[in-house]
């Protein structure tokens, strides 16, 4: 009988539950998109009660679906949306309000009340972030502070916190597991990355209870074991728990320094694997945990953008300039190369390596041959850019220059931006034969920890689709002060 791996991505638009068999290959899939909550202030929500439903219709349709029962289920792997977070009661299983997205900003004065405490440089130094309303602390502060029965259930030791992987777990599990794993803890602005513990002056500063986040454990553990509510007759080990960029950056290869990846997906995780070195940045830049396996810890470096594929959600939702993002690369080769028009798409700010909360989007540089194509290219275009910014800023600070750039997520189907980003990088760019490696990577991890898969046999099956730069010097030049130009534009104050 075939025997499979379970990779669950629970990612920022959707879910995606994948069955990768005894080579490594996906045999089966399932995608289910959630409501995404905006409202005029720009915060951004989602229902975990629906991403918990969905994730079970998922398991349901590629198990059941396709004839597979339990019993053909070796482990699972979950990847999740990392700094997105929420409180739920711990005795009922229940949230206690909507998850707070990762791209919501509604934690901006917190944290500048912790900057005007002076606090600033300890955060920095104690979780390798810079202090911001992106990661998960000032999102579970402003719950603290904002939703009453948060405090009650606190005083009660009856609270729950954190990111939606300790949220899926507690769910899978009944309520018997409440565990997180080192990479999405070193997300939350709360977790010390050099002690591996949460940060309990950190934690009081936002005032977070220690007591009410998870146990911290390597990402290749056992979490547990699961029915999904009853939909399997027997229970399934969970042996992989992983942030989807750190599973990313595993599942394209980079296991050790000096490689690097960048997840195109709502919005984009450039990182730079820096094996047991913590190199410190005070720069826009965020030292984090790449993962903790085999008894050791992996760090790295990453730069997190708020808004690529989103811009492309942007053009199709709001706009109504196309109707699929497979359109955006047949419209940008149309597009007039006499066009100088820029997009920046700093919808709620921009985030690394600018960190600049004010920021505001804008169309720069728009002339006479600006149309449809060409602002759609622009918008293509800016994903690009803002990458080549990171990616120039970590060979700064690491000291290295990256050899190529490894890629995944859905955006890079695109030839187009593919061909873009390496000629504008002025290196090859890779292209995995999955899009999807955040459910691949927490597949291979939990495959591996159950003895599954042989790490070497199952990494060398795979092979990348390469683009080489074809741009010369003064063009890329020339691109790049019309782009940085536009980045100023954006963060000019009214």
């Amino acid at each position: 009988m075939s025997k499979y791996v379970m990779g669950i991505d629970q990612s920022t638009q959707g879910t995606k539950v994948i069955l990768f068999a005894s080579d490594g290959k996906i045999a089966f899939q399932a995608a289910k998109a959630h409501k995404q909550f905006i409202n005029d202030k720009g915060w951004v929500e989602h229902d975990p009660a629906e991403i918990w439903h969905n994730v079970k219709l998922l398991v349901q349709e590629v198990t059941q679906g396709n004839g597979i029962s339990a019993r053909d289920l070796v482990a699972i792997g979950i990847s999740n949306q990392r700094e997105t977070s929420l409180a739920w009661n711990k005795s009922t299983g229940e949230s206690i309000y909507p998850a707070i997205v990762w791209q919501c900003a509604r934690g901006a004065a917190i944290c500048d009340e912790l900057e005007s405490r002076g606090l600033k440089f300890l955060v920095k130094e104690s979780t390798g972030l810079p202090l911001s309303p992106y990661f998960s602390a000032a999102k579970l502060a402003w719950i603290m502070r904002n939703i009453p029965e948060a405090q009650k259930l606190a005083d009660e030791k009856n609270l729950c916190m954190g990111t939606v992987d300790s949220w899926l777990l507690h769910k899978m599990t009944g309520g018997k597991f409440f565990k997180t794993d080192y990479s999405n803890a070193s997300r939350t602005q709360l977790f010390n990355i050099k002690t591996l513990a949460w940060d309990n002056e950190i934690c009081a500063a936002f005032g977070i209870p220690v007591d009410a986040l998870p146990e911290v454990t390597f990402s290749d553990s056992f979490f547990g074991k699961t029915t999904f509510d009853g939909i399997f007759d027997i229970e399934v080990p969970i042996w992989a728990m992983l942030g989807d960029s750190h599973a990313a950056l595993f599942g394209q290869g980079c296991h050790t320094a000096g490689l690097a990846k960048a997840t195109y997906g709502t919005g984009s995780s450039i990182m730079l694997n820096t094996g047991k070195n913590l190199i410190k940045t005070e720069q826009g830049l965020a030292s984090t945990i790449a993962w903790g396996m085999n008894e050791k810890i992996s760090y790295a470096l990453e730069g997190n953008i708020n808004y690529t594929g989103a811009s492309i959600s942007w053009l199709k939702d709001d706009l109504k300039l196309i109707e699929s993002a497979a359109e955006t690369e047949t419209l940008a080769r149309q597009s007039n190369p006499a066009d100088k028009s820029y997009f920046v798409p700093a919808f709620t700010g921009l985030g690394a390596p600018y960190y600049d909360n004010d920021a505001t989007g804008i169309f720069a540089g728009i002339t006479r041959v600006t149309g449809k194509n060409e602002m759609v290219r622009a918008v293509v275009d800016s994903i690009a850019y803002q990458i080549y910014d990171v990616i120039h800023l970590m060979e700064k600070v690491s000291g290295e220059e990256l050899r190529s750039l490894q890629t995944d997520g859905g955006p890079t189907r695109n030839a187009y931006l593919m061909q873009f980003q390496s000629d504008i990088l002025n290196k090859p760019v890779e292209v995995p034969p999955i899009a999807e490696l955040s459910a691949m990577g927490a597949a291979y991890c939990a495959g591996i920890a159950a003895g599954f898969y042989n790490k070497e046999k199952v990494f060398n099956r795979l092979s990348w689709k390469q683009y080489n730069p074809n741009m010369d010097a003064d063009q890329r030049e020339k691109l790049l002060r019309g782009w940085h130009w536009a980045v100023k534009k954006s963060m000019s104050r009214i």
